[in-house]
């Protein structure tokens, strides 16, 4: 049975999509990724092959995320994709005929326009992290509440208080201030959530067209009180695909589907788990440009690096010294 691997690392979680040749996801994983995307990479090859269907053989892998040249070098991933192509192809799939794709993860948050199943317009947030996961885990430690009850809370409030949602500094506190009135939990998180989505249209979203249907995904569509938001906001009905947390490396493994088409593979194999990988780097000063060049080793020899605009250090040999 062929079977095809996507990876999404990104800087909150790192996820991992084992699909069949039809397409059909077969075994998902979602990891955090602590600031080690390397350990969380090998972390999730090893539990992605004890979960291996028996006679799976891996023909094609794909990687995207931030952190989507660094995963596509250690696993020998065949397509290394950007996360507008990868969300955008696993929506498509999922949900025929999507034309607005809201997609808000760990740190970031972007809108994907879709048009007859093609890309028409994208944005993505610049400056405020409001709305993002990380944000709203921290709301949430802060009212020592559980993440998981975040929403179903700001579902029961009767009258939403109105939060100011400009940035991430100015809801906390006017959530702070809000406390101190006097109002209550349920109803500062269900005005927290309006005021996020206004965030998010207001910025994100600012000039798009947004036209059903509308599809929700990323870490933050678990939480019930922003699609509620979303739903009021936009006046439509807005729909949470089955893998919505791991859409990313949904849309990688279909993406090496369409790649490697039975050719051979370049996945490396899951012994990977196994080898010493270390993330290095230097500031080149070869020109004013003064690029950060990113380089990959395992077991102390160099086997990639990239970052620089010119090429210089990037696609060379592993045997080449270092220009001085």
């Amino acid at each position: 049975m062929y079977c095809y691997l996507g990876i999404d690392v990104g800087s909150v979680s790192t996820n991992l999509v084992l699909t069949g040749e039809d397409g059909t996801v077969k075994h998902s994983i979602y990891l955090r990724t602590r600031g080690r995307p390397i350990e969380a990479v090998q972390q999730g090859m090893k539990l992605m092959k004890a979960a291996l269907p028996p006679g799976a053989k891996i023909a094609g892998a794909g990687t995207t995320g931030s952190g989507r040249h660094l995963a596509g070098i250690i696993t020998g991933a065949d397509i290394v994709k950007n996360e507008i192509t990868t969300h955008a192809i696993a929506a498509s799939n999922i949900v025929p005929g999507v034309q607005t794709i809201l997609e808000i993860g760990g740190q970031d948050s972007k809108i994907i326009i879709l048009r007859n199943n093609v890309v028409a317009d994208f944005a993505m947030n610049t400056v405020c992290a409001a709305g993002t996961g990380s944000f709203l885990d921290q709301q949430a430690a802060r009212l020592s509440i559980d993440i998981e009850e975040f929403g179903p809370l700001a579902l029961e409030s009767e009258v939403p208080v109105r939060i100011a949602g400009r940035c991430a500094v100015f809801a906390e506190s006017d959530m702070i201030h809000k406390q101190q009135m006097g109002y209550n939990v349920r109803d500062i998180l269900a005005g927290l959530c309006e005021a996020l989505v206004r965030n998010y249209l207001n910025n994100v979203g600012k000039g798009k067209e947004i036209l059903p249907p509308v599809v929700f995904q990323g870490g933050v569509a678990a939480n019930a009180g922003m699609k509620w938001a979303f739903e009021k906001a936009l006046g439509l009905e807005v729909h949470i695909p089955p893998y919505y947390n791991v859409m990313g490396a949904l849309g990688s493994a279909m993406l090496a589907r369409e790649a490697t088409n039975r050719k051979p593979t370049c996945f490396r194999g899951f012994d990977i788990v196994d080898k010493d990988f270390r993330a290095g780097g230097f500031a080149c000063d070869g020109c004013p440009n003064i690029c950060e060049v990113v380089e990959i080793m395992e077991s102390g020899r160099v086997i990639a690096r990239w970052g620089d605009r010119c090429g210089r250090w990037s696609n060379t040999l592993v045997e080449k010294e270092k220009i001085s």
